[in-house]
């Protein structure tokens, strides 16, 4: 799996491209988390690229979204492929999660 950074304003976009798994979920969570540390406060995860995702996916996004929360800050996810967005909806995190169909909605959600 691949993870590109960058900035768009104010807007910390993430690129997750491949798959998200047990055996990269802790890479992703740091590089995640360094951000959050680092006083970032509007997340978009762009899923776009993002093949597979397990329950250690899984558990990286609760986690960056709970510790933005706690920063008073706001995790989008963007772009999701049916067969993760399946995961994400078995799992529950739909309904807990905020979901845009793309990285320009997810950008806009956090303009506001």
């Amino acid at each position: 799996m691949t993870i590109a950074h960058q900035r768009v304003d104010d807007v910390h976009v993430f690129d997750l491209q491949g798959q998200l798994n047990s055996g990269n979920a802790a890479s992703a969570e740091s590089d995640i988390l360094a951000q959050v540390t680092g006083g970032a406060r509007k997340v978009v995860l762009d899923l776009t690229a993002l093949d597979y995702i397990s329950s250690a996916g899984l558990r990286v996004v609760l986690v960056a979204a709970k510790r933005l929360k706690q920063a008073g800050g706001k995790l989008v996810l963007a772009g999701m492929q049916p067969h993760v967005r399946e995961v994400f909806d078995v799992s529950g995190f739909l309904a807990i999660l905020n979901v845009a169909p793309d990285r320009q909605s997810a950008l806009s959600e956090l303009a506001t």
